[in-house]
């Protein structure tokens, strides 16, 4: 099975605490998935500002999760920050929210949560 996320940089920050690291993966459900959700609304409804400022505040743990996919982020958030109204981001933000989705179940599934 592919892996959807990594926590090498996570087990590294948490010095291996699996009290921690549990900790960062039930954050990582509680407020990713929900800022997904508001990522995906703002760039439907061409809300630059907002798509910015999501995309922007989803970085460090799409990074520190290691998802595969901050560059299609970054992409996004730069459309919104430059309101690049010529540039079609949709196929990247839905890179963005599959890898999300996957990793989302598959923490799930890892940590029994």
């Amino acid at each position: 099975m592919e892996q959807h996320y990594k926590l090498e940089r996570i087990k590294e920050l948490a010095d291996n605490d699996q009290d921690f690291i549990m900790a960062l993966a039930q954050t990582f459900l509680e407020e990713v998935p929900e800022d997904a959700a508001v990522l995906k609304t703002a760039v439907e409804n061409k809300n630059y500002k907002l798509s910015y400022q999501t995309a922007h505040k989803m970085k460090p743990t799409v990074d520190m999760f290691e998802l595969g996919v901050l560059n299609d982020l970054i992409e996004v958030q730069d459309w919104g920050k430059f309101e690049q109204t010529d540039k079609d981001i949709s196929s990247k933000l839905t890179v963005v929210l599959t890898a999300i989705d996957n990793a989302v179940k598959e923490i799930k599934e890892d940590f029994n949560l």
